[in-house]
């Protein structure tokens, strides 16, 4: 099938790599003329593990290709797929949806044949009605359809090609039988496919990251009862998650969640509810207690080193929202280093996925580009991101430090292991043995 990827953004560029993979031909169109002349030169903007390789396979068997012509690339294909961002406007908790209907438009302009448009954006339930009425001049071309995506960062490519489910809305039964021939190599493998109304496919995919929020949250809660009443939070996360009703993914405690998706769909859900007047009770308290998160584990630092934090060195490793991924949206790190800094600490940080732009202006920050240098001297290591190089660290021989203390926020070590080492550890949800 020829397809049509508008926007090159994580969705975009992922799903349109992996639908040429498994045989389409596909075109991503963005405005960007430097990120298309990049991807045209087989460089990825985005970190994403495998996609490079992916880009530069598909490009050179001519199945995958680039453009900023966003005329030609929507009237040569069949189905069109919008995959713009849809931000939390400044100030509010409401989606910005200008993009995804300055693409409907942009289809009405272009389009002289038949057309399935696709929104794989995540959107508040009732866009694809919106989007019908800007197309309704030429109603007979188009069936709207909603196709959420549900990749995980670091997974992408994996999740695209196994998923969980692929869940298809459409007011129009024919829509299915298209959708489900271009996802047969897929479903050939075993992945469900389930079908709804346009309005229940927007709904599931915000419904879906609340609740996995929530879950977040829910742990990071009980994390807190744990250090004050002695138990090890890990083993609550176990005997809870061996029941199947409840499932022990994302019942890890650590840092408040973050990235592209959970802090702006759980404001989405809410402000959708809003709209019908409904109080979502539950997903504003997510909210609130996951903001709070950051401000807690920050307050934490001075029960750590005191509460004069001049000159202190302080070492970061890792600083992204999550491992195998360069995204530093609501990440941690974005409020704990600027306020350590604030404080007269000297910060150092290391990530995998390298230095970022967001510490660049801070004086008493300095990226480091490896383990050792990084934290060479610290008094205190934090490991905010568990990246797989984080999870072996010979501390005593790095850190060369005799009163340094390392504060995990993922968890990653035995406690008693660290105490046998003689090294004061505290991390989260866990018994102090220090």
């Amino acid at each position: 099938m020829k397809l049509c990827m508008i926007g090159t953004g994580y969705v975009g560029l992922v799903s349109g790599a992996c639908f040429a993979d498994i045989g389409n031909e596909v075109v991503c169109v963005d405005k960007d003329k430097n990120k298309i002349d990049k991807l045209n030169s087989s460089i990825s903007p985005i970190y994403e593990p495998g996609l490079d390789e992916l880009i530069k396979k598909n490009f050179l068997a001519k199945r995958l290709s680039f453009t900023t012509n966003i005329h030609k690339a929507i009237s040569t294909s069949d189905i069109i797929f919008i995959c713009v961002g849809t931000p939390t406007k400044k100030g509010t908790i409401k989606v910005d949806l200008s993009f995804v209907y300055k693409c409907a438009k942009e289809i009405l302009k272009y389009s002289k044949r038949k057309k399935i448009i696709v929104t794989k954006s995540t959107v508040p339930v009732g866009t694809g009605d919106e989007i019908e009425k800007i197309l309704k001049k030429k109603k007979k071309l188009f069936i709207t359809i909603s196709n959420p995506e549900f990749l995980r960062e670091g997974e992408a490519i994996r999740d695209f090609r196994y998923p969980d489910r692929i869940v298809i809305g459409s007011n129009e039964k024919k829509a299915f039988d298209i959708m489900r021939k271009l996802y047969v190599p897929l479903t050939n493998k075993g992945s469900k496919f389930f079908t709804t109304s346009r309005r229940g496919a927007e709904l599931i995919k915000y419904a879906s990251n609340a609740f996995l929020a929530t879950k977040i949250t829910f742990i990071n809660e009980l994390a807190n009862l744990c250090e004050k009443s002695g138990v090890n939070i890990e083993d609550i996360s176990l005997g809870m998650g061996y029941d199947s009703r409840i499932g022990g993914r994302f019942l890890r405690a650590g840092p408040a969640y973050g990235g592209s998706c959970f802090p702006k769909d759980t404001k989405g859900l809410v402000s959708a509810a809003d709209k019908y007047k409904i109080n979502l009770s539950v997903v504003k308290s997510v909210i609130k207690s996951n903001q709070e998160r950051v401000n807690l584990l920050t307050q934490r630092i001075h029960k750590i080193l005191g509460s004069n934090l001049k000159n202190k060195k302080i070492s970061f490793l890792g600083v992204t929202f999550k491992p195998n991924t360069d995204d530093m949206r609501d990440s941690t790190s974005l409020k704990m280093i600027p306020y350590l800094c604030k404080k007269g600490a000297k910060v150092n940080y290391y990530d995998p996925s390298g230095e970022k732009n967001e510490f660049r202006k801070i004086k008493s920050c300095f990226y480091k580009n490896n383990i050792k240098s990084n934290c060479f001297g610290a008094d205190l290591v934090v490991l905010l991101t568990e990246w797989d190089e984080f999870k072996s660290i010979d501390f005593k021989k790095i850190v060369k430090n005799k009163k340094f203390k390392v504060y995990d926020l993922r968890n990653l070590y035995s406690a008693g292991e660290m105490k046998k080492n003689k090294i004061n550890y505290y991390s989260v949800g866990r018994p102090n043995i220090n």
